[in-house]
């Protein structure tokens, strides 16, 4: 299974960006796929996740500025990040709980994408 993010990028303060993660791989179902994000020194956080039933939560800090969807086929999620603010900067990460052909393993991570915003 692999979760393959896009979408990073250098933006100025008040800008937007739209992340994307695609799954692929030997995957039977997927469950909920949410976006985390890590400044440096900091613990990660969840920004955004979204269920298989398109039931979404935020993080506190999103302020209503980020908006999470998914594909129809529930392989791809996306996060739009509008009003981007440089305390924003951080790499972000998608995370997708889902059942694969992997024994015991439900949790995956795609490798970061890193945003930055200017002020």
């Amino acid at each position: 299974v692999h979760l393959v993010e896009s979408g990073g990028g250098l933006v100025q303060s008040g800008g937007s960006l739209r992340l994307s993660c695609a799954a692929s791989g030997s995957i039977f179902s997927i469950n909920t796929m949410a976006w985390y994000s890590q400044a440096p020194g900091k613990q990660r956080e969840l920004v955004a996740g979204i269920t298989s039933d398109d039931i979404t939560k935020y993080g506190d800090f999103v302020k209503g500025r980020f908006t999470i969807s998914r594909d129809n086929a529930k392989t791809t999620v996306y996060l739009q990040m509008n009003s981007l603010e440089p305390e924003d900067t951080a790499v972000y990460y998608c995370n997708a709980e889902l059942i694969g052909t992997e024994p015991g393993r439900f949790n995956y991570w795609g490798q970061g994408t890193q945003v930055t915003v200017s002020s």
